[in-house]
């Protein structure tokens, strides 16, 4: 099995300096814009256009209280 892939870009301000998060299993951090964001499948999308996994929150999530 291969390991699961890692973002090359920061959402926020597409900058490429990425660190794993402590805050737990897909979360980065950008050091670039101090943005803290989870990554997060989803499942696949039917024909239809909906999503066969369900999903149990937020698609991303930003921290650092500003």
């Amino acid at each position: 099995m291969s390991e699961r892939a890692a973002p090359f870009h920061c959402p926020y301000c597409g900058d490429e300096d990425l660190r794993p998060s402590e805050a737990g299993h897909g979360c980065w951090e950008c050091a670039s814009c101090r943005r803290a964001f989870q990554l997060k499948f989803l499942g696949l999308l039917r024909p239809d256009g909906t999503t066969t996994g369900t999903t149990t929150g937020t698609e991303h999530t930003e921290g650092g209280g500003e």
